[in-house]
């Protein structure tokens, strides 16, 4: 039985966006470089690479992090770069994801066979 996320409703992985395109993919709240309130200004792709599923987060300016979903208890882990994502769950159906100075909330549930992280 596969243990892990259930993530709703996102969007196929589309091409990169620049500044002045809107970026596609529904719109999540995230608190970019250190602010101290979140607000919907990120959005999230879903993707399929073999059995390996992937979010794309992208900021309005064009930046972008890519997170591997993992079936463990965490949620998702960091794809690409050096810096470790850091996943916390709480009561209200929200994984919350800090990367650096930038956090996510993504609309998740456990599935009640996961292991507790």
């Amino acid at each position: 039985m596969r243990r892990g996320l259930v993530l709703g409703g996102l969007a196929a992985l589309a091409a990169c966006s620049s500044p002045e395109e809107a970026p596609k993919g529904r719109a999540i709240d995230c608190a970019l470089a250190g602010a101290a309130k979140f607000a919907p200004d990120c959005f999230v792709q879903d993707s399929r690479v073999g059995d390996l599923r992937f979010l794309t987060v992208r900021h309005k300016d064009g930046a972008f992090r890519r997170f591997q979903m993992v079936d463990d208890g965490r949620g998702v882990i960091a794809a690409d770069g050096a810096d470790e994502a850091v996943a916390k769950w709480s009561a209200q159906g929200v994984l919350e994801v800090t990367v650096a100075g930038d956090r996510y909330r993504f609309p998740a549930q456990m599935k009640p066979d996961a292991p507790k992280p």
